[in-house]
């Protein structure tokens, strides 16, 4: 029996067809990867399947009495408690227990055999809760996803949304559901933390489904990959690279089967325009009777072409584009030592450290977001910077995706607008889609695509690949590897920069630069 089924589920969002009839089964133990090409469903999915989006037809059906642990990054959060706290909230009937268990000790002191034998089975379930290792489990997952260097007795109100986010997930994997639904959680996780969650969930005796675009995370997690691809779900049993051999096989093989139907069809309509009215007149009625009861196979799908991502080059003059001294980053007070570093025309640096230490903060005080707390930077006098934030914030939510791109190249018409934003990888239907709608992946373009209309020759980019697909970060990593100006990159991704970046430094390094 299934844990979890979707039956002929269909969905829509605004005038987007998210699924159509779409089916697929979760079962015990399963680990299951989530792919698709940016704005295919996959958010929508988790979100079904967790009951936090109604469909508008079909059913989606859990085993009774299953407990379902869900990657909520937005979920409500006491602030004035210590990360600690809330990680323990994962056991809080196990400490309940221990209190009642506690009072049940003192009434027995005075002689109450009922109260002595009743925490005695309070003893039992505790021990049979694991209770006596939780600070242990917490530790160990706390050291794992990172937030051990934050330190455990920090308020919740004093830790960044991408903290945040490591911190929910902490407690999800202490609460051990018998399923997970994860939407991106190696999201704000550095590299270290992404091989540890990758372990982590390899060994898990549970089930989950799990949203990723990094296919290295994939492989080491996944026994099943769901493919979601035009409105349907297609489940491949294996690891992620057994996957895209047999999603390989099956498309070579549905191709060949539709043309050969297509074929056959062709063949039999001209048979019946011929010989309809002709003295093969019974034939070709028989002929039409059976060709109408003909199941047709839908045309092969068609995923959307590889974005076309190329930055616009300002001239770039020689010698030093950017002087750090003894900076200071931070918000009321600084976030590491003294900053001294440099970077040349031309030079392509990538600054890592792990979630949280101030690498988003050093950038948004080189673009001038934030006042350094000391310190200075200087910028040389034909520097023209180009700045990614990783967050995906609109000043007006509501405006449609045409609007934005109209704005940012006014002198420009309708249909030379679109031809930019789909080699952007946004597809004709999302053009006129309020952009606050859309999938992370596809704001993700939409920030790079008005990125590039601008003439740069310093960029500055934040975790610019944290919602983007495969053929999008291959893009992206091509646009970065051909651009001839500066580059300052913040990325876990080893995989995306291998290729371009002059030299990878920790930021915490940089103090000695």
């Amino acid at each position: 029996m299934s844990l979890l089924e979707w039956k002929n589920v269909s969905h829509t969002y605004g005038d987007k067809e998210v699924y159509r009839h779409a089916s697929f089964s979760l079962f015990k133990g399963e680990h299951v990867g989530v792919v698709g090409d940016n704005g295919a469903g996959k958010s929508t999915l988790i979100g079904i399947s967790a009951g936090e989006i109604i469909p508008d037809s079909g059913s989606v059906l859990w085993q009774p009495g299953i407990r379902v642990g869900y990657l909520d990054q937005y979920a409500k959060m006491e602030q004035n408690i210590s990360i600690r706290d809330f990680l323990r909230s994962a056991y809080r009937e196990l400490f309940a227990l221990e209190e009642e268990m506690r009072c049940l000790y003192e009434l027995s002191a005075e002689g109450d055999e009922k109260a002595l034998q009743e925490a005695a089975q309070c003893q039992s379930t505790l021990e049979a809760g694991d209770f006596y290792s939780i600070e242990y489990k917490i530790e160990k997952i706390a050291g794992g996803l990172g937030l051990q260097a934050l330190g455990l007795e920090k308020k919740i109100s004093e830790i960044s949304g991408g903290q945040r986010a490591k911190v929910i997930l902490a407690k999800l994997l202490l609460q051990e559901p018998e399923v997970l639904l994860l939407d991106e959680p190696t999201n704000f996780l550095d590299k270290e933390h992404v091989e540890w969650l990758s372990e982590f969930l390899a060994e898990y005796d549970g089930a989950f489904l799990t949203v990723s675009h990094d296919a290295a995370f994939l492989e080491k997690i996944a026994d099943h990959i769901c493919d979601v691809h035009q409105g349907e779900i297609r489940k491949y049993a294996g690891s992620y690279s057994d996957f895209l051999r047999q999603r390989e096989r099956f498309q070579a093989d549905y191709i060949r089967r539709y043309e050969a139907q297509k074929k056959e069809i062709e063949k039999t309509e001209a048979f019946i325009r011929k010989n309809i009215a002709g003295v093969n007149t019974r034939i070709a009625k028989g002929r039409r009777k059976q060709l109408a009861r003909v199941e047709r196979m839908a045309p092969p799908a068609v995923s959307m072409p590889k974005p076309t991502f190329r930055f616009q080059e300002a001239p770039l003059s020689a010698g030093l584009q950017l002087i750090a001294k003894d900076l200071l980053i931070g918000y009321m007070s600084p976030l590491l030592q003294k900053l001294n570093f440099s970077l040349k025309a031309g030079e392509k640096m990538v600054i890592t450290g792990f979630n949280g230490i101030g690498k988003s903060t050093l950038l948004k005080t080189l673009v001038g977001e934030l006042s350094p707390l000391g310190g200075s930077v200087w910028y040389g006098e034909t520097v023209i910077p180009g700045y990614y934030a990783q967050e995906l914030l609109w000043p007006a939510p509501e405006q449609k995706v045409l609007e934005i791109f109209r704005d940012a190249l006014p002198s420009y018409t309708e249909q030379e607008i679109r031809r930019i934003v789909f080699r952007c990888g946004i597809s004709s239907e999302h053009v006129l889609q309020k952009v606050g709608t859309l999938s992370g992946g596809e704001q993700a373009k939409i920030k790079l695509g008005v990125l590039m209309q601008r003439p740069c020759n310093f960029l500055l980019l934040d975790e610019p690949t944290n919602h983007l697909d495969r053929k999008a970060k291959e893009s992206l990593r091509e646009a970065l590897t051909t651009f001839k100006g500066t580059v300052l990159l913040v990325s876990h991704e080893e995989e995306f920069y291998r290729d371009f970046a002059w030299r990878v430094v920790n930021i915490e390094k940089l103090s000695s630069d």
